[in-house]
């Protein structure tokens, strides 16, 4: 099984949808909140779909429930909050979602869960394929492009 994360920032176009290609991802799943924001530039939620489509016929889904709530990220965003206490908080929402049970392993094969940070160290989305690791007792392949 292969899965894959990227973040978009400090990145151009057109090297994060090369590394999307080279590595023959067939589904990103935006896990973002909020995908609409002018900051995110080329991966604003329709210009992306129709990008990745265009560039590479990969095909798109936003996946909200795999994203912190906005407490969460404003706690960690506005008020500093620490990360070692954001880790602890984000896999207690993502256990009360019960996200393992709302995807199912083959919808990873080949999938890139995305984010906007650069590396993947201090992101949900390695926390995300972590718990579901841990979730379905299976190695996910996981690469962080």
């Amino acid at each position: 099984m292969a899965t894959f994360t990227i973040g978009f920032t400090k990145t151009s176009a057109a090297d994060f949808f090369a590394r999307l290609n080279d590595a023959g991802v067939t589904t990103v799943i935006d896990v973002r909140l909020q995908n609409t924001s002018q900051l995110a530039g080329f991966a604003k939620a329709a210009d992306l779909e129709f990008f990745l489509g265009e560039l590479g016929g990969i095909g798109y889904r936003h996946a909200p429930e795999l994203a912190p709530d906005e407490d969460l990220f404003r706690d960690y965003r506005k008020n500093k909050l620490p990360w070692e206490a954001f880790e602890p908080r984000f896999l207690d929402i993502m256990a009360e979602r019960r996200i393992e049970e709302a995807f199912d392993p083959s919808e990873l094969e080949g999938a890139c869960l995305l984010c906007s940070e650069d590396t993947p160290h201090r992101c949900h989305r390695r926390l995300v394929v972590e718990y579901l690791e841990d979730r379905w007792g299976r190695d996910l392949g996981v690469t962080h492009l």
